[in-house]
């Protein structure tokens, strides 16, 4: 499962999470550092709506999910 959370890093490069988080095991996490707050998660979404329309409308994507596809239409 993918959750975002809100954080900062300080100047030495440690990251704090605004909110408690409890994971079962350890686990590996991704870090965006943001240049600046952003605005509104519409307008994030519909700016990186471009980018992501490239890397996903590629017939190797429509092959790697079309399982998906196949185990909607058999329910």
């Amino acid at each position: 499962m993918l959750r975002t959370l809100k954080g900062t890093v300080d100047e030495n490069g440690n990251v704090r999470l605004l909110e408690p988080v409890k994971l079962a095991a350890e686990c590996p996490v991704l870090v965006t550092v943001l240049d600046e707050e952003p605005a509104d998660i519409q307008e994030i979404t519909l700016l990186s709506e471009k980018a992501l329309a490239e890397d996903w409308d590629r017939p190797e994507e429509d092959e790697a999910w079309a399982y998906l596809q196949e185990e909607e239409l058999e329910r």
